[in-house]
Formats: C-alpha cells, structure tokens, sequence
C-alpha cells in the first residue's frame, strides 16, 4: 500500500508539474513580445560593419542582422534629428505630424531660421507609439535623447512614458543637462559616461520588467558629436580616434541590452531594433554615398536598419527594397497584434514581409524633406530631387564649432573630428533642382540622368504634387 501511495503521490506530482508548464507555456504564448529601439545619433550608413565599415567592428551590433534581419536601403524622413524621431513614434511623416525642425533651446538666430526653435515640440494631438504601448500594459521608459520638446507640456513622461533619464535634446545643445523623469539631475553633463550610464539603465529596467511586457527606447547619444568614451574604450595613443571608440562603445552597449535579454531567456519574446536618425557628421562614414548629416543626398538619408525577433524572423536576411522610419510603428504594432486607431492616417507600412521574405517595397513612393519643403521622391530605382541639395560645402581649417567641447558647460574629449574627415562623397554632377538618379546604377549619386529620362522626371514629379495636395 505504501509503495502505491508513493506512486500515486509521484503520478499527481508530475501532473501538477505538466499543467504549471502547459499553464505557463500557454501564458508566455499570449503575452505581447517586447519592444526594444535602439536609436544611433548621426550613425552613417558606413559606420557598421555589416555595412562595409573596416577601420573598427561593430560585431554586437551585427550580430542583430546574422540573428535576423537587415535592411539595405532604409530611409529616414529628414537628414537631421527631431522630425526623424517623431517619425519614428508616430509613423507620419514631419508635415503630417508637424516637426519639422529641431527643438533648440539655445535660441540662436542660425537655428531659429534653420533649423531648430525653442518653443517646439511633439503636438499632443499626435499619437505616439509609446501612448499605444503603454495603453496596451507595457512598461515604458526612454533613456536617452528625446528631442521631441523641452518644455514640460512636451516631456516625454507627458506622452506614454512611464520613466525617462536622458538629455532632451541634442548632447552639443546648451545647457546640456542629465533628465530622470522630469526632473534636472545633473548640470554640467560628464559625457564620458554617459553611455555606460545609459546602458546601466536599460539593464535594470529589463531586469525590473521581466515578467511583463516592456518597450524600452534607448536613443544613445553616440557617434553625436561632442563625441565622449569611457576610460575602458577610450585609447589616447591612437590619433584621431574618438569616433572609433565612440561606436565600440556604443556596440558594446548593444551586446549588454543582448545578453541581459537573453540571460531573462526572452530572446523569443522580444524585437530588437537599430537604426540611426540621419546620416554621418564629420568623422563617421556614408558608405560610398554623397554627402552627408544636413544634406538629402543619399549620404544623408539612407541608414543601416537591423531587426532580431528569434524565432519569427529568419537568420541573416537581407533586402534591398526601399522602406523608411515611417515604417517602424506600423510594423512593431502589427508584429504586437495590436490595431492603430481606424481613423489615424499614417504614411508608413507594415514591413514585416520585407524582413521575412524577398517582397517587394509596400511603397509606391517615398519622400524626403527638408523643414517643410518636400525634397526628394524614392520610386522603385528611381530618385527625384525636386529642390537643389544642399551644397557640400566644409568649413576651413580656421573653422571653430561653437558648441566644441570646453571644459566648463560642455564637457568631453578636446579630440574631435574635424571637417577634413568628410564622411562621404563629395563628386558628382553639380546641385541643383530636378536632378534625377538611377540608385541601381548609380548609388552615389554622380550622374544626373533627367535629359535621358524625362518620363520618369515627370511621373515623379506627379507623385510628389499628389502626395503635397494633402497638405
């Protein structure tokens, strides 16, 4: 009797055991996969490995493409940093959500008439993807730069984000000041280690949100100049380096957010995705294309674009349709399972078969802008410069960047790049409006093909009035 007792007690025992693992099993099937965007500043599309870089090696931030997926023509929407974020949160183009320039709290005339306001920010009308998230039961933080709007009404705490630590606004932009929620912490910022400090932060909010969905925004601050390293990456013996060290500190940053998510065995429950805001300042690399951060040549649009979510995605794809940061919200959420609002009108698509699968580009067109003026259309291998680029102008060597490092409000290495390490190419057929490229052949921009291809100057220019006919 004792030994069928025994046997009876071990029977119950694994059934007990089997239905707690079909319950959890059952449990983590439903839970929402987790969300996590790492956001470069001023990455250029040169500047991984993975994309061609061979003076320093980015294998963390690589390894997001040989476990998933990559993308080899991904746009941002303007080559420079506010209206690409509210992009990115939004899924609508900056004159469908109205940022169009950068929130600037410094006030010079430069950037009041450029490019920057002090009064700007994130409309409360528009609907950000850390509001749906949130709404849905995911724990929220941004740590990091937000640049969506320094007065409070614009706060990223204001807008779906249960928790921020960061720097509102560009690390060069005066006074830089260290943020956690909503409150000024830190005056004058050690940008040194302010990626370490960073990171810290995104391991601890994983490990605190674990058993829960989470999104977790990290928009570093690196390769943005002033670029900064910590002691450990920082090598005073190489010249001219900082920009090296500044992305292998940034790509070991990407390896800890990996190994803390794997070591919570979450690797099957959550999306990781890099990207870069605009293309490469001084010092960074374009990959070959023309120009740069503040010019829509391709140099200063087109990013690297990695995305791993084991298990949904394959290993190591690559595509080379066109898609953009417009995309990234639509297709987050419907990987999520969770519906946008019926009538919120958005510009991006779902691109999740592009990373699966050898689909064609969901668009018929994409667009470019700078500030308010609609600047270039991408159709198919066709793009249109429907206003002149900016010219590649760089400054002389007498040239002093006002916000250079200087030891009492910006603090960071004197040792930054200089306008002779000129990111990308700088040839070409000479600016000027209507200028047209065939991006299969001709990637770089050198040849302008209008004369040879009037049709298509014109069938791009009809896409681009119909686009600009709703605004």
């Amino acid at each position: 009797m004792k030994k069928i007792s025994t046997y009876l007690f071990i029977i119950a025992l694994l059934f007990l055991i089997s239905s707690a693992d079909k319950k959890k099993s059952s449990s983590s099937a439903k839970r929402k996969p987790n969300i996590v965007i790492i956001l470069a500043d001023d990455l250029g599309y040169g500047d991984l490995s993975s994309y061609g870089q061979q003076q320093w090696a980015t294998p963390n931030i690589d390894r997001l493409g040989t476990e998933g997926a990559k993308l080899m023509q991904f746009y941002t929407p303007t080559p420079y940093c506010a209206p690409t974020r509210a992009s990115l949160l939004t899924g609508r183009y900056p004159v469908r959500n109205k940022l169009t320039i950068n929130p600037n709290p410094e006030k010079t005339k430069n950037f009041q008439t450029y490019r920057g306001n002090d009064d700007v920010g994130i409309s409360d009308s528009e609907l950000l993807l850390s509001e749906i998230l949130k709404q849905e039961g995911y724990a929220t933080k941004i740590i990091g730069k937000w640049h969506l709007g320094h007065k409070p009404e614009f706060y990223p705490t204001r807008h779906g984000f249960d928790e921020y630590f960061g720097i509102p606004y560009s690390n060069d932009m005066r006074p830089v000041v260290l943020m956690e929620n909503e409150k000024k912490i830190e005056y004058p910022v050690v940008q040194t280690t302010l990626t370490k400090r960073y990171t810290q932060a995104a391991l601890d909010f994983i490990d605190t949100n674990k058993d829960k969905p989470f999104f977790l925004y990290l928009p570093q601050a690196m390769p943005h100049k002033p670029m900064a390293v910590s002691e450990e990456f920082y090598t005073p013996n190489t010249k001219d380096d900082l920009y090296a060290d500044a992305m292998r500190e940034l790509d070991w940053s990407v390896g800890e957010v990996m190994k803390k998510i794997q070591e919570h065995n979450l690797d099957e429950n959550t999306i990781i995705v890099f990207l870069s805001d605009n293309g490469p300042w001084f010092g960074g690399s374009s990959g070959g294309l023309r120009g740069m951060k503040a010019q829509n040549w391709e140099g200063g649009i087109r990013v690297p674009f990695l995305i791993k979510w084991k298990g949904h995605i394959p290993p190591g794809h690559t595509n080379q349709q066109p898609a953009g940061v417009i995309d990234v919200f639509p297709t987050l959420l419907k990987a999520a399972s969770i519906n946008t609002p019926k009538d919120l009108m958005l510009d991006g698509k779902d691109i999740f078969p592009l990373l699966t699968s050898n689909a064609s580009s969901p668009h018929d067109a994409l667009f470019s802008f700078y500030v308010d003026k609609l600047q270039t259309v991408r159709s198919g291998k066709w793009k249109l410069h429907l206003l002149s680029p900016e010219p590649t102008e760089i400054p002389d060597s007498n040239w002093v960047d006002p916000r250079w490092p200087d030891g009492v409000t910006i603090l960071a290495p004197y040792e930054q790049a200089k306008p002779s390490a000129f990111p990308g190419i700088r040839t070409g057929d000479k600016a000027a409006p209507l200028l047209l490229f065939d991006l299969e052949k001709d990637p770089a921009e050198q040849k302008n093909v209008a004369a040879e291809y009037p049709e298509i100057v014109q069938k791009l220019k009809a896409k681009a009035e119909k686009f600009s006919a709703e605004f």
